[in-house]
């Protein structure tokens, strides 16, 4: 048995309803539905406030989409009673961020300025060189901060660019000064 499939989803604040094979969660940070394979089955526990995760059978698509669709539910229920954070951190002189509408419009040291359309579910805030994105969806937040930090990633020199807070870049050495005998021939 899967161990992770095996637990029960607690719902804490949440509303969850469940219809054929598909999952509805409201909470204070939103809303979020999943579309469950036919092969797994969704049973909503009104008296100790769980979603129970179960699978017909021992096959091995079985077992995968068992623990699969129980880390769904799971981030599903903790995005919208909590939300989720990325965090990343722009280093680089002149490398700056700015909210334009919808857009976040960076300058990391090209001749333009690029400019990120953000999506709908997701917010983002500028506060001096970090850019914080928040959201109820688990995937649809890290992806967003996935896709800025791909605009300029930390090079290994300066150690120039996007990363992620917390983010360690392994800075490398240059070239080495080559000395007085090689200038002379």
């Amino acid at each position: 048995m899967s161990r992770i499939g095996k637990k029960p989803v607690p719902i804490l604040t949440a509303k969850v309803t469940v219809q054929d094979h598909l999952v509805k969660v409201e909470g204070p940070k939103g809303k979020l539905e999943q579309r469950i394979h036919p092969l797994i089955t969704v049973a909503l526990d009104s008296a100790k406030k769980e979603l129970i995760v179960s699978r017909p059978d021992d096959e091995r698509q079985s077992k995968a989409l068992h623990g699969l669709t129980r880390s769904l539910l799971a981030n599903m229920v903790e995005g919208v009673v909590n939300g989720y954070k990325k965090t990343l951190e722009i280093q680089g002189v002149g490398y700056k961020a700015e909210m334009k509408g919808k857009t976040l419009v960076m300058s990391v040291g090209f001749a333009n300025t690029i400019s990120v359309p953000i999506p709908v579910g997701v917010a983002v805030t500028v506060e001096g060189p970090k850019v914080h994105v928040t959201g109820p969806d688990k995937q649809l937040v890290g992806q967003f901060a996935s896709d800025v930090r791909r605009v300029r990633k930390p090079e290994p020199y300066k150690g120039k660019g996007v990363r992620y807070e917390g983010e360690v870049v392994k800075i490398k050495a240059g070239k080495a000064f080559a000395g007085a005998g090689a200038a002379s021939k």
